[in-house]
């Protein structure tokens, strides 16, 4: 018999953000009914401790202290918290005006102890996962967390997993170790999965514009997980149970690796064919149903694209059933910044001259336009490379001053004389690899370089261009 505490709501439809006709009660309201996080007037205020304070949890922390709650931020890396303290972090723009604001805020805490989940009314934890050299995945971290929040837990507190992970975490890492406590999920905690959806650097693609998938233990775990996603999202589209909620990230990250290999694989077509890959997929896109534009680069960086399906594929060998094309598709995507590399040795040996005696400049170092984060970046891979064969290798990025190669810190440099005449100019560089543009800046100065290795394929400039 299925014991009580596993058994899964029924799927609703989808829950959106629309105000009551009859009474004008917000959705959150509605949802919750009187099951709400937030206590009544002249009690103590709300708390909601945030468990990882990476590129999902930091501004999660945020959005919850700007709708009243009090938070607590736990981050187990000092030079993370560092970073946080002292506002050097990858948000930009409103964010970051949002985080210095909450610094001063005496309910808004940042520690490195879980000794306040005890406190805290709910819990969300938001745990970046990894996976090592070979693709297989990393959960010590989330099972820390998770068995720090199942030690602490009480009567009465919201649980929310939001860290992409394998179907079956949310079960497997807080709901039997729960029940094992003698702490019944949907009555005394409540339970519940629900992927975060951030797309750092892209305002449009903002947290709270975005509405969130949601799997919850029981219909009790529902009421109460929605609430607390209150601020965090325009609505909810709630799934069956959290392991729908998990494949569902799962999927999400998928289709978008299989999709930027196709990508890479119709780039090179179209070199070959001497055709412009933008144009083509520009035009592609002009199709208003069955086509979602996907565009060639120098790789995936980031924490999603790259690294969640893994821990799919890795569940699926285990049973003995691989996903064949989800697993092309990543070796594709990550062997894409040795593909760059190589091309820029193509072009590096034309000069005839040894590759001690050449210097290269990489143009970008973030992951993506628009964001200061280097996780995972295509830039540090293509850099090791040519490094490897012993290529002096210089980078520039505007958001990014230091970047990591091989467990060394690598300075940025400017190469516009006009901004910094000490330092090597464009003229210098036998080649310039450009693996991304910040939006707002000057690159007027790569029309100067001798050669221009583009790999967003939209930088027509230098004396002479290449695609990769």
């Amino acid at each position: 018999m299925t014991p009580q505490f596993l058994l899964e709501a029924p799927v609703k439809d989808s829950i959106e953000e629309t105000a009551d006709a009859r009474s004008g009660e917000s959705l959150w309201e509605n949802v919750a009914g009187g099951a709400r996080i937030t206590r009544e007037p002249g009690s103590a205020r709300a708390s909601v401790a945030v468990i990882g304070l990476g590129y999902a949890g930091l501004p999660s922390a945020i959005a919850l202290r700007r709708a009243g709650m009090r938070v607590v931020g736990i981050e187990g890396s000092s030079a993370r918290l560092g970073e946080i303290r002292g506002g050097r972090t990858e948000l930009r723009g409103e964010q970051a005006a949002e985080l210095r604001a909450c610094l001063p805020d005496e309910e808004f805490v940042l520690s490195d102890g879980f000794d306040a989940l005890g406190e805290a009314d709910a819990v969300l934890i938001c745990v970046p996962n990894s996976v090592d050299r070979h693709g297989r995945p990393n959960t010590e971290a989330l099972r820390r967390a998770c068995a720090a929040v199942v030690q602490h837990a009480h009567v009465g507190q919201t649980l929310v997993l939001t860290s992409a992970t394998y179907v079956g975490s949310t079960r497997e890492l807080l709901v039997e170790p729960l029940a094992e406590l003698g702490l019944c999920v949907g009555e005394d905690v409540f339970v519940a999965f629900s992927p975060e959806r951030i797309d750092p650097g892209t305002d449009d693609h903002a947290q709270p514009r975005a509405r969130r998938v949601l799997g919850a233990v029981t219909e009790a775990c529902f009421t109460h997980a929605a609430e607390l996603l209150g601020p965090l999202s325009e609505g909810l589209h709630r799934v069956s149970s959290p392991a729908a909620a998990e494949m569902v990230k799962l999927y999400e990250s998928g289709f978008r690796a299989v999709n930027i290999a196709l990508a890479f694989e119709m780039a090179d077509a179209c070199r070959t064919q001497s055709l412009d890959p933008i144009e083509i997929t520009d035009a592609a896109a002009t199709k208003p149903f069955g086509f979602m534009a996907h565009y060639p680069s120098a790789g995936v960086g980031g924490h999603s694209v790259g690294v969640d399906p893994f821990y799919l594929l890795h569940s699926l060998r285990e049973r003995g059933r691989p996903a064949t094309l989800t697993e092309e598709a990543l070796r594709t995507v990550h062997a894409r910044p040795a593909r760059v590399a190589m091309r820029a040795h193509e072009l590096l040996q034309r000069s005839g001259r040894q590759m001690r005696d050449l210097r290269v400049i990489v143009v970008g170092a973030a992951y993506k336009p628009g964001s200061s984060d280097c996780a995972h970046a295509p830039a540090a891979e293509i850099i090791s490379r040519l490094l490897a064969e012993g290529v002096h290798v210089d980078f520039h990025d505007p958001l990014v001053p230091v970047l990591r190669v091989d467990g060394e810190e690598i300075d940025g440099v400017d190469p516009d004389p006009r901004r910094d005449a000490s330092g090597f100019g464009p003229e210098d560089y036998e080649l310039a690899i450009v693996v991304g543009i910040q939006p707002g800046y000057d690159y007027g100065w790569l029309q100067r370089c001798p050669q221009v290795l583009d790999c967003t394929y939209r930088e027509r400039t230098g004396h002479r261009q290449f695609l990769v």
